[in-house]
């Protein structure tokens, strides 16, 4: 018998973007997992197995500090991401994640892995190439038609980054963030940067502070799975 199966794994979610976390949270909802703490990118609060950091508009590769998720932890850091570029998944992985996972990947898949990770593993499962094309979940601006790709740039431009710094942040050439911003300014009608900052703040684009735990769920007092 294998030993995750007496108690669901308890999972925090973290981005900065509560549409975005809501929408992995619903998506997971189905498997045996307890969503114990979702929110902003943060040191998480409560008592987990696997920190799982949405890259969505969030600083990647060499940039992140793990240890700011979870300090005076032992939760183990697991990427979900659309972006796939080969240095991106190396640099997370030397920074200590355990993980890195496509968001083209099925909940039991994500399930697996986790459990995989929680049993010591480093578990990379990129899925396809381009995995913003599909994917379940939720994002800022997808009720107008803004793919998480394009959705990602606009975000990014609310914040007030440049191309060439949305590029760095996303690995991404320069010419391809054009392509997404001109496709995205389309949907949303902007013609100029500025008209696109002031539809992003009106329409969810600006990072959230907002922090749940869940209060039937953080004082379980064993975190591991108990033995058979």
């Amino acid at each position: 018998m294998h030993q995750e199966s007496k108690r669901p794994l308890r999972l925090a979610i973290v981005d900065d973007y509560a549409v975005v976390v809501a929408g992995v949270a619903g998506f997971l909802a189905s498997e045996d997992i307890d969503v114990v703490e979702t929110g902003a990118s943060t040191t998480v609060l409560s008592d987990v197995d696997v920190v799982l950091f949405d890259t969505f508009a969030q600083v990647q590769g060499a940039g992140i500090d793990l240890e700011d998720f979870v300090r005076d932890s032992d939760a183990m850091v697991v990427v979900y991401s659309w972006n796939l570029a080969p240095q991106l998944i190396a640099q997370v992985i030397a920074a200590g994640a355990r993980g890195y996972l496509s968001k083209v990947l099925p909940g039991p898949q994500i399930v697996a892995a986790l459990e995989r990770v929680v049993r010591g593993e480093i578990v990379i499962l990129p899925g396809d190439e381009d995995s913003s094309v599909g994917g379940d979940g939720d994002w800022p601006g997808r009720d107008v038609g803004l793919s998480p790709r394009e959705a990602e740039v606009i975000a990014l431009i609310t914040q007030g980054l440049s191309n060439q710094e949305i590029a760095a942040r996303s690995f991404l050439s320069v010419n391809a963030i054009k392509t997404y911003i001109r496709t995205a300014y389309q949907k949303i009608g902007a013609n100029r940067r500025s008209q696109a900052v002031l539809w992003g703040m009106q329409n969810g684009f600006q990072p959230d502070t907002l922090r749940t735990v869940d209060p039937h769920l953080v004082l379980r007092s064993s975190r591991r799975f108990p033995p058979p």
